[in-house]
C-alpha cells in the first residue's frame, strides 16, 4: 500500500472513531445523569451492566483510536509498513486489510 494511500484511509478511520468515541460517551454519560431519577423501576443491575458495556465499548474505541494515531506517527517518521516488533516489512495484503497494522500476521498471532 503506498503511503499516500494509507494516510487518507488512516486519517478517515481517525475521524469516523472520533465521531464514534463522541457519541459513545456521550450517550453512557446520558444514561448514568438519569439511571437514578425517580421512577426508573429498571433493573439497577441492568443498568451496572449496560454501563459496563458502554465502557467496554469506548475502551475497545479508545484502542483502535491509538493505534490509527502511532500508524500516522508512523508514516510521519518512515517506519510505516514495519513491524514494531521485528522491524520486518509487513505484508502490502496485510496493510490493506488493517492499514493500522502495527504487527506481521505471524507476530499477531504469537501475541
Amino acid at each position: 500500500m503506498d503511503h499516500d494511500s494509507a494516510r487518507v484511509q488512516l486519517n478517515e478511520e481517525k475521524q469516523r472513531l472520533q465521531g464514534l468515541l463522541s457519541e459513545t460517551t456521550g450517550d453512557a454519560q446520558d444514561e448514568r445523569s438519569t439511571s437514578g431519577d425517580q421512577g426508573d423501576w429498571s433493573d439497577p443491575q441492568v443498568s451496572l451492566n449496560l454501563e459496563e458495556v458502554d465502557d467496554a465499548v469506548t475502551e475497545g474505541l479508545s484502542e483502535r483510536l491509538a493505534t490509527v494515531e502511532r500508524a500516522l506517527v508512523r508514516l510521519d517518521e518512515g517506519t510505516y509498513g514495519r513491524s514494531i516488533k521485528s522491524g520486518v516489512e509487513i505484508p502490502a495484503a496485510r496493510l490493506e486489510a488493517d492499514p493500522a497494522a502495527e504487527l506481521t500476521a505471524d507476530e499477531a498471532l504469537e501475541e
